[in-house]
């Protein structure tokens, strides 16, 4: 399975300024490549090649790996953006979205990440040390950091293409890694159901209860910074702001990535599977009153579902999605289904044979009894399948050291 390890390069001020011109060049090019593809309608990368390939190298002075690197982001980004209006996530068509998405070619920031092959990058991973092509020439001895795990992780499977990215004065290699995913569980025990939410960021079936308190009070806590720093709008607010900017998302992957290491590990000690809701649209579906968006546009459970999915196919442990309809009224003891039944955000009563559970915790137990059915339906584990394209953020943190999670008591009130 792929992973990506993402290092941490601490060049010197030179070697800084030549990575920058490098990037600026690669991406000012890969725009005039875009606005050729619109003009010609030629989206295919060898198509293209034979309009542009010589332009770009010999107009930025890139080399020959760089130019067709160049050239296939360009298609990349014009495939990407094909599919997403295919999905509909630009809108209608005709929608003011979905024009601004199309009448214009595809235009790349000057410091957008640039993909480096073998040939362009050297790694020496023994002395913490790179050798990258840069519109210079060969910069050797380009130092980086990173954890003795993935260090270990990047000398045993590192395979294909690295990006070089520049993130707030900073800048990274994101490299690609091969590595050996377990067995799958084909004959789990039981499977272990996790009800996603907003209060609780997710609960388990064995009713541990990850609280999302601190993360949402942190979200509150920037939100209303940053509309302060906004309203003054003074130099030294808009320093402020760029500093704390990706602070809350940072925050946010953290967290997610802590209990997705939880969740798997638990479920892989136990010879379980993984039950999780089908969220996907859920923005879509649900009308919310104002003070209520900027939380739940906030909420990142696609997030979480990508970890514990690629931790648990790293692990062998199957994981399937349910239809989430009706979990959280639904009675986990007589089945009974009833709006009433929820008494608030917490609490559970069946009003049919007077069953008191913690409502997340009633609805992780319909969650796991309804993957349990799928599973002896014959239905395929979705761990084993890639989560997505591995440069979307699924990293190695796997690898990571223990963790302390917030876990509150099993039940609000004792089973009767």
């Amino acid at each position: 399975m792929k992973l990506v390890v993402q290092v941490k390069l601490l060049p010197t001020p030179a070697q800084a300024a030549a990575l920058e011109a490098t990037l600026q060049a690669c991406n000012e090019a890969a725009s005039w490549v875009g606005e050729v593809a619109f003009e010609r309608g030629e989206f295919k990368n060898f198509a293209l090649r034979k309009h542009t390939y010589g332009q770009v190298k010999d107009r930025w002075r890139l080399g020959a790996q760089a130019t067709q690197h160049v050239i296939k982001k360009t298609c990349d980004a014009y495939a990407t953006l094909k599919g997403n209006l295919k999905a509909g996530n630009l809108g209608r068509p005709g929608s003011k979205r979905y024009r601004r998405a199309t009448e214009k070619p595809i235009a790349f920031r000057p410091q957008g990440a640039q993909p480096y092959d073998d040939r362009m990058l050297s790694w020496q991973t023994t002395e913490r040390t790179v050798s990258i092509w840069t519109t210079g020439g060969r910069m050797k001895h380009v130092a980086f950091t990173t954890s003795p795990e993935q260090l270990a992780t990047l000398a045993l499977y590192r395979k294909g293409e690295s990006d070089l990215l520049e993130r707030d004065g900073m800048w990274f290699l994101n490299a690609i890694c091969e590595v050996p995913a377990a067995p799958l569980n084909n004959d789990p025990v039981d499977f272990l159901g996790i009800d996603l939410g907003i209060a609780n960021i997710a609960t388990t079936s064995d009713g541990q209860i990850m609280a999302g308190r601190e993360l949402n009070r942190g979200r509150l806590r920037e939100r209303s910074l940053r509309a302060k720093l906004q309203k003054k709008n003074t130099p030294s607010a808009k320093r402020r702001m760029q500093k704390r900017r990706r602070k809350e998302a940072r925050r946010a992957r953290d967290i997610n990535h802590k209990i997705a290491k939880h969740v798997v590990a638990e479920a892989e000690r136990t010879g379980r599977g993984i039950a999780l809701e089908n969220l996907t649209g859920i923005r879509e579906r649900v009308r919310l009153r104002k003070p209520q968006r900027a939380t739940h546009s906030s909420w990142s459970f696609a997030q979480l579902g990508a970890f514990i999915a690629y931790k648990a196919r790293k692990a062998g442990v199957p994981v399937v999605h349910v239809d989430p309809a009706y979990t959280s009224r639904t009675c986990a003891e007589c089945g009974h289904i009833d709006k009433a039944n929820r008494v608030s955000q917490a609490l559970f009563v069946c009003r049919n044979c007077g069953f008191v559970d913690h409502a997340d915790r009633n609805s992780s137990r319909n969650i796991r009894a309804r993957a349990w059915e799928l599973w002896r339906r014959g239905v395929e584990s979705t761990a084993p399948a890639p989560p997505g394209n591995p440069r979307m953020g699924l990293d190695a943190n796997a690898a990571s050291p223990p963790v302390m999670l917030v876990v509150q008591d099993q039940d609000l009130v004792p089973d009767s």
